[in-house]
């Protein structure tokens, strides 16, 4: 087991031991109120839909060809703010903090029985707030996940999708091919009791150093990234790391207990739930919709959290001997994560549409920041081939 997986794989041990609170209804408190700086270039906006009031960061002409970027996990639009400023001339790029992040109300929460809904819903909200009909659109990890569900329900305001390592169609963790087949019919170990209550206390007590694994930097430079790289504005990306909302109805969510390994399965509220293939929904409208566009699809080489073999996956956890009782593989293997992405688009393809993948070497979760030029070379190459 590499360094990286030793450290992970403690983590989500931790998290284990202490997934019951989540059950007994402990209440968290939200995190620290954190005020970001953007970079020169970028214009922060409060932006008020029919869904949701948020902060919107916009970068290039109001006139230019509206780009959409959508965040990962445990973060906020701070994280396209180098993306947005290299756009090319012509293009307008739009950047919010969803639902559960940032300066988005606290007061809406993220219906997981939705899955993705809620997030995609309030997408589509502030591109007709902004009177815009149809617009490129990008995300990274979560954001991925909110890209397949626009795929589903929106594809005729497509007019192309890029993908930065994804979560699979299917959703995280707990299916065991490239149907995405459940492991269990309850969806036991996907959902809240994944989260890291560690590295969510870290954040509440707005611990910006590297004294444990378990801090929001220590995560940012041994599991997001690959070390050594640092990044330029981490500073910026940390606060937003530490603005996402906690709650019994917020990030880490709420517990289902189940009779089935590893003793949880997804709860109701969150987007951690939300990311369960529980609330995953058609998949096979992603495939079947009658408009198609060009999808590039990058990942890194190095990407430990969202791979066939995830680090994150508790089924790793369990294959390892980490997880006690693990049922074994044949009831319970790890998720086939990019497998499941390359099947779908591959059936996207046959469908009548395109997609490119490219596999940046010496880079992890988030290679538009670890590796600009190689990621907008393929990126500007296709919003400039429309």
């Amino acid at each position: 087991m590499t360094q990286l997986e030793s450290l992970l794989s403690s983590l989500l041990r931790e998290t284990l031991c202490i997934a019951t609170l989540g059950i007994i209804g402990v209440t968290v408190m939200f995190a620290q109120k954190q005020e970001i700086p953007v970079l020169k270039g970028i214009t922060a906006k409060t932006v008020t839909t029919s869904r949701i009031t948020t902060r919107v960061l916009f970068s290039g002409t109001e006139n230019g060809v509206p780009v959409l970027f959508l965040h990962g996990n445990l973060c906020s639009a701070t994280w396209w703010e180098e993306t947005m400023l290299a756009l090319p001339k012509g293009f307008r790029g739009v950047a919010p903090d969803q639902r559960g992040f940032g300066d988005a109300d606290t007061a809406k929460k993220v219906d997981a029985t939705r899955g993705m809904g809620d997030l995609a819903d309030d997408a589509l909200a502030l591109m007709d707030a902004l009177k815009v009909t149809k617009f490129h659109v990008v995300g990274n990890s979560l954001g991925g996940s909110v890209v397949w569900r626009l795929m589903m329900q929106a594809p005729e305001r497509l007019l192309s999708v890029t993908l930065i390592a994804p979560g699979s169609p299917y959703g995280f963790g707990g299916t065991k091919d490239t149907a995405g087949t459940p492991c269990f019919a309850d969806f036991a170990g996907t959902g809240a009791g994944l989260a890291n209550k560690l590295l969510l206390k870290a954040i509440r007590d707005g611990d910006r150093t590297t004294s444990s694994p378990f801090t929001p930097r220590s995560a940012i430079r041994s599991v997001i990234v690959k070390p050594p790289f640092i990044p330029a504005n981490e500073e910026a990306l940390l606060s937003s790391m530490m603005s996402v909302h906690q709650g019994a109805e917020a990030t880490p969510d709420d517990i289902t207990p189940s009779q089935n390994w590893p003793g949880f399965a997804p709860g109701k509220w969150g987007v951690v739930n939300g990311l369960s293939p529980q609330y995953a929904g058609d998949v096979s409208k992603i495939w079947l919709a009658a408009k198609k566009v060009s999808v590039l699809w990058v990942r890194g080489a190095n990407d430990m959290l969202v791979s066939n073999t995830a680090a994150s996956d508790i089924a790793t956890l369990g294959v390892r001997g980490f997880v006690p009782k693990y049922p074994g593989k044949d009831i319970y293997p790890q998720q086939p994560m990019l497998d499941q992405t390359r099947v779908v688009l591959e059936k996207y393809k046959q469908g009548g549409g395109q997609y490119r993948e490219v596999v940046i070497e010496n880079t992890a979760h988030v290679p538009h920041l670890e590796n600009p030029s190689e990621f907008n070379k393929h990126f500007h190459h296709l919003l400039q081939s429309k």
